[in-house]
C-alpha cells in the first residue's frame, strides 16, 4: 500500500521532504481529531434539554484559556514554518564538493553538460551518494525540471539561472519530467536520470567523447564575439579587466557593489547598462538575442576559470585556462572537433549518449 501511495524515495532531500509531509500530515490530523472530538462533546454536553452547567465561566478562567490557546497556536505555527522553510532553504545550497552540471531546456528535450564537456540530451548520468548541483536556464519558455523519486522539482526559466542540487541514495533509472505546461508536446519532454556506481560512473565518463569543456567553449566565445578587444590586456578600449574577479565585490557606479557571480555576468552580458562598473563608460553593446542561454553559461565558465584572486591579466589562449579536461585542447584526438555543437534532437534510448 505504501509504494502505491508514496513514489519510490532515492535521495537525501526526498527522505527529509517525506519526514516533512508526514509531520504535516500527522499534525493536521491531530488537530482536526481535537477540533471534531470537541464538536461532539460540546453538541452532546450541551444539546437542548441538557442539564448542562451554562452559566459563563469566571473572567480569569476565560481570560487564561484563550491566552494560552492562542500561544499554542502560534508556537506551534512557528515551529512548523521554521521546520518547513529550514529544510527547503537548504536545497538551494550544494556542498562545495558537489559535482557541476549545466541543464538547457528548450521545447521539447533537455540538454546537460558537465565542466569537462560531456553532454546529453534528455539524460543524466550522475554517481550514487554524490551531491550533484544543477545549473538551469531556459532557451524559450518557463519549464520546471521535476524528478519524482528524489522530491526535486525547480522551475527553469528564460533569461534567467536557476539553481538546485541533489544526492541521489540508490542506483537505478529514474523519470525525469517537465511539469510547466510549454507547448504542444509538453507530455513528451521527457527524460531519465540514471544512477551509477561510482566505478561504473567514472567508467561511462571517461568512454564519452572528447571536447571542448565550457571553459574552453567560453575562452573561444570571448575571442569570437569581440569580447577580448575590450576586456583584453592592452585592448585600446577602456573596460574591466575580467581576470580574478569571480565571487569578488565589484565597485559599480553611484557607490554601490555588486559580487561578481553568475547573475551579475549574465546581467552585464545582457543589460550592461545597468550596473556599470565604477571608473568606466557605459559603451559596452547588449548582446540580448545575439548569445543563446548555453553561450552565456560557456562564457561564465570561462570568466569563472580566470580565477577568484587578484591575478595577472592573462591573453586568451595563453596560458591555458584551467580545466578539468586531461591535456589542452591541441593535446586531444585530431577526429575530434572541440566544442562540436549538439544536434537538437533527442537521445535515443538505451545506455548513455550523445551526439
Amino acid at each position: 500500500m505504501t509504494g502505491l501511495l508514496v513514489p519510490e524515495t532515492a535521495s537525501l532531500q526526498a527522505v527529509l521532504t517525506d519526514r516533512i509531509f508526514l509531520g504535516l500530515t500527522i499534525t493536521s490530523a491531530l488537530i482536526l481529531a481535537l477540533v471534531v472530538g470537541l464538536v461532539l462533546v460540546f453538541s452532546i454536553r450541551y444539546r437542548r434539554g441538557s442539564k448542562a452547567n451554562r452559566h459563563p465561566l469566571p473572567e480569569i478562567v476565560s481570560r487564561e484559556f484563550e491566552i494560552g490557546w492562542t500561544a499554542a497556536t502560534i508556537f506551534l505555527f512557528v515551529f512548523v514554518f521554521w521546520w518547513a522553510a529550514s529544510a527547503q532553504i537548504g536545497a538551494y545550497s550544494a556542498p562545495p564538493n558537489a559535482i557541476e552540471v549545466h541543464v538547457v531546456a528548450k521545447q521539447w528535450m533537455w540538454k546537460t553538460q558537465r565542466s569537462n564537456g560531456a553532454r546529453e540530451i534528455n539524460e543524466l548520468h550522475v554517481p550514487v551518494n554524490a551531491p550533484v548541483k544543477l545549473i538551469m536556464t531556459s532557451q524559450d519558455v518557463i519549464h520546471s525540471f521535476f524528478v519524482p523519486a528524489f522530491r526535486l522539482k525547480r522551475d527553469v526559466l528564460p533569461d534567467q539561472q536557476t539553481e538546485a542540487w541533489f544526492q541521489a541514495t540508490k542506483t537505478g533509472t529514474f523519470h525525469l519530467l517537465c511539469t510547466e505546461y510549454c507547448g504542444t508536446d509538453h507530455a513528451r519532454m521527457l527524460g531519465r536520470v540514471i544512477v551509477m556506481e561510482p566505478e561504473a560512473y567514472a567508467s561511462w565518463l571517461s568512454a564519452q567523447p572528447e571536447g571542448d569543456d565550457l571553459a574552453h567553449q567560453g575562452e573561444r566565445l570571448f575571442a569570437e564575439r569581440g569580447c577580448a578587444g575590450c576586456h583584453a590586456p592592452g585592448s585600446r578600449v577602456h573596460a574591466p579587466s575580467l581576470a580574478g574577479i569571480w565571487e569578488r565585490p565589484v565597485p559599480l557606479a553611484g557607490g554601490r557593489f555588486a559580487t561578481a557571480d553568475a547573475g551579475y555576468i549574465r546581467d552585464s552580458i545582457l543589460q550592461p547598462g545597468r550596473d556599470v562598473v565604477a571608473g568606466y563608460a557605459p559603451v559596452m553593446p547588449s548582446y540580448a538575442g545575439l548569445l543563446d542561454d548555453g553561450e552565456i553559461q560557456a562564457l561564465t565558465a570561462y570568466i569563472r576559470a580566470l580565477g577568484s584572486e587578484p591575478a595577472v591579466v592573462r591573453v586568451p589562449g595563453a596560458p591555458e585556462v584551467r580545466s578539468n579536461v586531461p591535456g589542452g585542447v591541441r593535446e586531444r584526438s585530431p577526429a575530434m572537433v572541440p566544442g562540436a555543437p549538439v544536434l537538437d534532437v533527442p537521445a535515443p534510448a538505451g545506455p548513455g549518449s550523445r551526439p
